[in-house]
């Protein structure tokens, strides 16, 4: 009979006004991660594949505690911008840029499957090859009642030219057949900007699934949000691209101490939860409307498929005058709750930076912020960070996933999010336990952070108050974040309520758990 404390984060620290709830875990250091991204598989949320800039991959089959990583290959050659998708019967696609050396700088949007949960991966498809323009920036929508894939992207005709004869425009593509083959791309976007690659430039094109089939896309540029969509799979779109709203000081901006920052946006829709906002679409992005000096989140929602919009409606709820960055958002499917994920620097006076989260559980009205990275971070702007976080899950299983920039050496990073504990905020920190997931099989995970080295017992008692496992025997643990792995089968439980009771020195707390078959 056994548990493991799977590990401890030995340098805790008390910073700023508020405090992390939300266990932390480190994915990896390796080959310089940055621009991360993360899927989460609905069919089975224990399954998650992840990876960051350049051709770094990793996956989970423990819903984010554990980690293995790899190196991406293809022969197309892999150059970022990884974008990780899953489809109706659980195979994993990575999406991203190549660079083969030949007349194109990043030639080609590349697409790698795997049908085993992330650990290996085809050679790949690709779409977009088009002479010598370049292809930047791409996003992917799956269509999971026909398992179509939609791809956006921006095609240069010569990245970073300020020839006025070059320009930049949106292009789509799809695949009916699992990413083996793509439709020749087509130009959604009315307008073209220019090869800069900054607030005259089209950037940021995500695309989403309606409920009934809908594709819907937003980008930016020339200082205006736009939206576009199909109601035929993309073989036709609006006669004329819509105008949401414009972007007050553009889509690139400077934050002290970044190496560059921009606020392009992101698209989606409430498509399969059974909730009131179902057909709702909803595009995040970030601006400084309100000076250079105070950077915010921001969405626009429309509420019948497109055709009208919401004013702009601030995500970030603190006082104004501080810089909140690199947002990305999801909607949970399952319920239609709304997760946004981005740096903040609500509590600090320097370039102090911390991860925050916001959620809204009525469609996009209100938001609860929280912050969700244990300590802060100091970046420096030499070293590239990357453009965009990342965020995924589904039916409350939510992963964000970020980089981090401590003395330059880059991270990445995703946090198990507990949404009990956002009804609990004003809990302090070393007070609150709690377990994922919940109800569970197999096994689940206990988490708890200690202020100080102290002696601790965890301890399981079933319906009728008798203890049925001692988890954690009197032992002295240090001061940190730790969490215990408990597998039912080690100590016989049968299906039932239990109560989960940690005692650290003299003090008790409690929760109910729930083991299933």
């Amino acid at each position: 009979m056994y548990s493991r404390v799977l590990f401890f984060v030995g340098c805790y620290v008390m910073v700023g006004i508020v405090s992390a709830q939300h266990t932390n875990i480190l994915i990896s250091t390796s080959n310089d991660p940055n621009e991360p991204a993360i899927m989460v598989d609905p069919l089975n949320t224990n399954r998650m594949v992840a990876g960051s800039n350049i051709a770094n991959v990793y996956y989970s089959t423990d819903a984010g505690f554990t980690w293995l990583e790899l190196v991406q290959t293809s022969p197309y050659g892999v150059w970022g911008d990884p974008v990780f998708v899953v489809d109706a019967v659980g195979d994993f696609y990575h999406f991203h840029l190549s660079n083969t050396g030949g007349s194109g700088w990043i030639d080609r949007i590349v697409c790698q499957k795997s049908t085993d949960g992330g650990a290996t991966w085809n050679s790949g498809s690709y779409t977009g090859l088009n002479g010598s323009c370049d292809q930047d920036k791409h996003w992917v929508a799956i269509d999971r009642s026909t398992n179509e894939m939609y791809v956006t992207w921006t095609q240069f005709d010569d990245y970073g030219s300020g020839n006025p004869n070059d320009s930049s425009v949106i292009l789509f593509s799809k695949s009916t057949d699992a990413g083996m083959t793509w439709a020749n791309p087509t130009m959604i976007s009315d307008a073209a900007g220019d090869c800069i690659d900054s607030d005259m430039t089209m950037e940021g094109a995500v695309p989403a699934v309606g409920p009934s089939g809908e594709v819907y896309v937003g980008w930016v540029g020339l200082d205006t949000l736009y939206f576009d969509k199909s109601t035929d799979g993309g073989t036709t779109w609006l006669a004329n691209d819509l105008a949401i709203t414009n972007v007050p000081g553009g889509w690139d901006y400077t934050i002290p101490g970044l190496y560059r920052c921009n606020g392009l946006p992101i698209t989606v829709c409430d498509t399969a939860s059974s909730s009131s906002y179902n057909g709702n679409i909803y595009i995040n992005w970030t601006d400084q409307r309100n000076g250079t000096t105070d950077t915010d989140v921001w969405i626009v929602k429309s509420t019948d498929g497109g055709n009208t919009w919401s004013a702009p409606i601030r995500v970030n709820d603190d006082v104004p005058g501080k810089h909140q960055f690199l947002t990305w958002m999801t909607v949970d499917q399952a319920n239609g709750n709304l997760w946004f994920v981005f740096y903040d620097r609500r509590n600090y006076t320097n370039n102090l930076t911390d991860v925050y989260m916001a959620r809204s559980t009525d469609g996009g009205n209100t938001f609860q912020n929280f912050r969700v990275s244990d300590t802060p971070f100091l970046p420096t702007s030499g070293v590239f960070f990357g453009d965009y976080t990342n965020i995924a899950g589904h039916n409350d299983v939510i992963r964000p996933i970020w980089t981090r920039l401590d003395a330059g050496v880059l991270s990445t990073y995703t946090a198990i999010v507990d949404p009990v504990v956002l009804g609990n905020e004003n809990i302090e920190e070393e007070d609150q336990i709690y377990n994922y997931p919940n109800p569970f099989t197999t096994e689940t995970y206990f988490s708890f952070k200690l202020k100080y080295k102290m002696r601790v017992t965890a301890q399981l008692f079933d319906p009728l108050g008798r203890l049925v496992a001692t988890i954690v025997d009197n032992e002295e643990l240090d001061y940190g974040h730790h969490v215990i792995e408990f597998r039912a089968e080690d100590y016989q439980l049968e299906p039932g309520i239990y109560t989960y009771v940690l005692t650290k020195g003299t003090s008790s707390v409690s929760r109910k758990i729930l083991h299933v078959n």
